[in-house]
């Protein structure tokens, strides 16, 4: 074997075993024991905990991305997002370390794993896109950026795990209701809310 591919075989064994553990507690010590590697060996293709992290997560941003682009042949905008973030929402839930490879961009190193700096790259544009279309149509609250989406769909992993798996309908139904447009009536009812407090 050359030692191309025998460093592919040990990339590709060290990843099939940092499958096998929590990606919220992964220790490169322990991956490279259970690979029957040595820790150089681990550290030479992924040289941080984070850049194991990403090259893990690889799949679903992929997965992530390729929802974004369905949701644009769903005629109903806001039913695109609902499958879209339903969607999100599952990957998240599967995979726990994608959660911190969209979020805590201030490790993420594009010449350590540029393959997922790209795919990260997409799946943000991809929130962007499906956004837009429901804010343009009306059906989502227009000062919602797709940051703050993003990051409410991690509010809802975070609450599903909390609780119970048969809560992720309940908690994204609340989710999407609560990104909808102010109607007359609660904008009303909160204008005379208001009107009272500053009358008191």
């Amino acid at each position: 074997m050359s030692p191309r591919a025998d460093a592919v075989r040990s990339r590709e064994r060290i990843l099939a075993v940092a499958r096998e553990h929590d990606a919220r507690a992964l220790r490169l010590n322990d991956v490279a024991r259970d690979a029957g590697v040595g820790i150089g060996t681990v550290y030479r293709h992924f040289p941080t905990v984070h850049a194991l992290v990403e090259a893990l997560s690889v799949d679903s941003l992929t997965r992530l991305t390729a929802a974004a682009a369905a949701a644009a042949d769903e005629p109903d905008s806001f039913a695109a997002l609902r499958r879209f973030l339903g969607v999100a929402l599952d990957l998240q839930l599967h995979d726990a370390g994608l959660e911190a490879v969209l979020t805590d961009l201030a490790r993420a190193d594009p010449a350590v794993h540029s393959e997922c700096t790209a795919a990260r790259a997409e799946v943000f544009a991809g929130y962007a896109t499906v956004l837009t279309r429901a804010q343009r149509d009306g059906v989502v609250r227009a000062d919602l950026s797709p940051a703050q989406l993003q990051r409410l769909v991690c509010g809802i992993e975070h609450a599903v795990r909390l609780g119970d798996s048969a809560d992720r309908a309940v908690l994204l139904d609340v989710l999407l209701s609560g990104i909808r447009p102010a109607s007359p009536s609660r904008i009303g009812t909160h204008d005379a809310q208001a009107a009272l407090a500053a009358a008191s």
